[in-house]
């Protein structure tokens, strides 16, 4: 399971991130399960076979040639596992395999916050939001957003001096929206911009709620500074705490109604912020205001502890086909806890865990945040 070396191995590892119906939690599994990304490229079409359809492999000159356009671009690949690669979004359950980097990669190992609100913000917002990230950068924490109009941008514009980081919905080269093209030659050089996304892909609106992932998953905690009640900034907030991030917001009046998600998370129990200082109390509680020492980078325990699986001649007998019905028999549309169908069904979960790796490959089963699962559509 070690992170790809050569350039036979990174293609290998960009084929299988990029293969139909390997997300990232059945990439880690197959790599815990077959030890290697070009032995899961040969393992995957066997297991997706078993949950009873077939897979398509990313095509190998695809990955070559999406690695020749990253180089062309000035981009670094990143790898999970790898040096550079962010430590914190190492330790989510579904940290992407690969990402692409432009930019200063040491400040993906330093202490970062997310900071996200409203596209359509207000100009008492975005001065609020661009003093508060300011200040929080010259107290040494890195300013994480999404580089959107509105709050991201002032997010961006407060970090600059200290190190601010986009994560784009789309690939690394894709300047959303174009008159944001300013921040974005401004974090090239100054800070940095990572994609999940392969250079020339188009951000579509599926693809945000996935980007939002990776900036909670960066940061200590997420800071909300102006949101409608269904902001997709609430999405960044709700994916923070199921990370075990902190969550804050700034309070606003109540008849405004872009402050009216930010007031409904303050409810539901994130912490009220005024200022920066607010901010840095918060995260004295769980060791953030202090810069955490570098740890090596290793694959979860959950996954790298892959022998419960059974092994290789066990995976076609009868309790193995009895995982895969029990598991179609339980799931529905709505995602369910694995917890709970571990309970209901009995089975060891080495076995329960090959099952659902074969129905996720074969696109019967799909994952979402906290281990849920469900039947895909």
């Amino acid at each position: 399971m070690k992170p790809p070396r050569t350039p036979e191995e990174w293609r290998d590892w960009l084929r299988l991130a990029r293969s139909q119906n390997v997300g990232p939690v059945a990439f880690q599994r197959l790599l815990a399960r077959c030890g290697s990304a070009a032995a899961a490229l040969e393992a995957a079409p066997r297991l997706a076979a078993r949950g009873g359809r077939r897979i398509s492999l990313a095509p190998r000159g695809a990955a070559e040639a999406e690695l020749e356009a990253g180089a062309k671009l000035g981009a670094k690949p990143l790898a999970l596992g790898g040096p550079d690669y962010p430590p914190l979004l190492a330790q989510i359950p579904d940290p992407p395999p690969f990402l692409w980097l432009l930019g200063r990669p040491e400040l993906l190992s330093r202490r970062a916050l997310a900071v996200v609100g409203t596209r359509n913000a207000s100009a008492l917002g975005m001065r609020f939001t661009q003093g508060l990230s300011r200040a929080l950068s010259e107290a040494g924490f890195v300013i994480v957003s999404g580089m959107a109009e509105g709050i991201d941008r002032a997010a961006h514009a407060g970090g600059l001096e200290g190190g601010t980081v986009a994560v784009l919905g789309g690939g690394p080269d894709d300047v959303y929206p174009r008159r944001n093209a300013d921040v974005y030659a401004k974090l090239i050089e100054q800070g940095a911009v990572l994609s999940e996304a392969p250079p020339g892909f188009k951000a579509r609106a599926q693809d945000f709620p996935r980007r939002n992932r990776i900036v909670s998953g960066i940061c200590l905690g997420a800071i909300v500074t102006e949101a409608a009640e269904r902001s997709g900034s609430l999405i960044t907030a709700r994916l923070a705490a199921e990370q075990g991030r902190e969550v804050m917001a700034a309070p606003g009046a109540p008849l405004d109604g872009r402050a009216a998600g930010c007031n409904l998370l303050i409810r539901e129990g994130a912490t009220l912020i005024r200022h920066a200082a607010d901010v840095i109390e918060a995260l004295e509680g769980i060791g953030g205001a202090v810069e955490p020492p570098p740890a090596p980078l290793s694959f979860p325990e959950s996954f790298g502890a892959a022998a419960e699986s059974p092994p290789e001649d066990a995976a076609e007998a009868p309790e193995a086909e009895d995982a895969r019905s029990a598991l179609l028999r339980l799931l529905g549309p709505v995602p369910v806890e694995m917890d709970e169908i571990r309970r209901r069904t009995g089975l060891p979960p080495g076995v329960l865990a090959l099952a659902a790796l074969e129905l996720e490959l074969a696109g019967r089963l799909r994952r979402s945040a906290g281990d849920r699962v469900a039947l895909a559509p």
